[in-house]
C-alpha cells in the first residue's frame, strides 16, 4: 500500500507525498462545510469529485474503494429511509403502513449523499496516510503533546497486532476445547468468552510494558529529535487551494443556480 512508503519515495501515491495534518485539516473543512447542506445536488457533485480524486490522487483500486464502502453505505441508506419514512410532506407512496414523502426523501438523499461524501474523503486519509508519519506531523506542525502522540501510536500498533493475538488465543483454545463428534473443535459461547478475556488479559499486560517502556525512554522530559521530520511543502500549499477552491466554486454555483439548500429544508 502507498500509505506504508516513505514520504520521499517517488512510489508513493500524490496524496501519500502530501502532509498528514494538511490532508486532515483538509477533510474537516470539507466535512464542516456540508454540514449545513441538505439539498442533494451539491454533496453529489462533491462525491464524485472527491471519488475521482481518491481514485488518482491515492491510486486506491476501485475493488478496494467499493468494500471500504460497505459500512457508509450502510449508515448513508439508514439515513434515507428513516428521513423518507418519517418526515413530514407530500406523500409520494404508502406501502402498507409505511408512507414516503418527498420532502423526506430529498432530506434523506442529501443526508446519505453527504455521509458518502465524508466516507470517501476519510478512505483517501486512511488509505494514504502512513500512522507514523501522522504522528510525527501532529507532533511537529499541530504541535500536538509528543506524550499524547506516542501513545495514540503505541495504542495503533496494538490494534494491529490484535488479530493475529486473537488467531493465537482461538488456536490455543482448540487445542484444550473438548471436540465435537465431526472432530471439529466446539465454538460455544463459554470457549468464545474464554478467548475474550484472554485478549483482555493479554492486551492489558502489553499495555503496562508499553508505558513502562516509554517512561524509561524519558517520553516527555526533555525536547526530542525526529526521526523522519514532515516539513509543510509548496505541494500541500498546492492541495489546500485546490480543494478549498473546488469546494468554494461548486457552494457558490449551486447558491447561484438556486439548487443550495441548508437547514429550512428541514421545516
Amino acid at each position: 500500500m502507498s500509505a506504508l512508503l516513505a514520504p520521499e519515495d517517488p512510489r508513493a501515491s500524490a496524496l501519500a507525498r502530501r502532509d498528514p495534518v494538511v490532508k486532515l485539516a483538509l477533510v474537516l473543512a470539507v466535512s464542516l462545510a456540508v454540514l449545513l447542506v441538505l439539498d442533494p445536488v451539491t454533496p453529489a457533485v462533491l462525491y464524485l469529485l472527491a471519488l475521482g480524486g481518491v481514485l488518482v490522487g491515492a491510486r486506491v483500486s476501485p475493488r478496494a474503494l467499493a468494500v471500504a464502502h460497505v459500512p457508509f453505505v450502510a449508515f448513508a441508506l439508514g439515513q434515507l429511509l428513516v428521513n423518507a419514512l418519517s418526515r413530514p410532506g407530500t406523500v409520494l407512496a404508502e406501502p402498507g403502513p409505511l408512507r414516503v414523502t418527498a420532502d423526506g426523501l430529498e432530506v434523506g438523499t442529501a443526508l446519505a449523499l453527504r455521509t458518502l461524501l465524508v466516507g470517501v474523503l476519510a478512505i483517501g486519509f486512511v488509505t494514504s496516510t502512513s500512522p507514523v508519519r501522522l504522528m510525527t506531523s501532529l507532533q511537529q506542525n499541530a504541535h500536538l503533546n509528543p506524550r499524547v502522540t506516542y501513545a495514540v501510536l503505541a495504542g495503533y500498533r496494538m490494534l494491529q497486532e490484535m488479530p493475529r493475538e486473537w488467531d493465537v488465543l482461538r488456536a490455543a483454545h482448540a487445542v484444550r476445547a473438548p471436540l465435537r463428534r465431526d472432530g471439529t473443535p466446539t465454538r460455544s459461547p463459554r470457549v468464545l468468552l474464554g478467548t475474550v478475556f484472554g485478549l483482555l488479559v493479554v492486551s492489558v499486560r502489553k499495555g503496562e510494558r508499553m508505558a513502562q517502556s516509554l517512561e524509561q525512554r524519558g517520553l516527555g522530559l526533555a525536547p526530542r529529535t525526529t526521526w523522519r521530520p514532515s516539513p509543510l511543502t509548496r505541494g500541500d500549499a498546492v492541495l489546500s487551494v485546490l480543494v478549498l477552491g473546488v469546494l468554494g466554486l461548486v457552494l457558490r454555483t449551486s447558491a447561484a443556480a438556486g439548487l443550495l439548500a441548508g437547514p429550512g429544508a428541514l421545516s
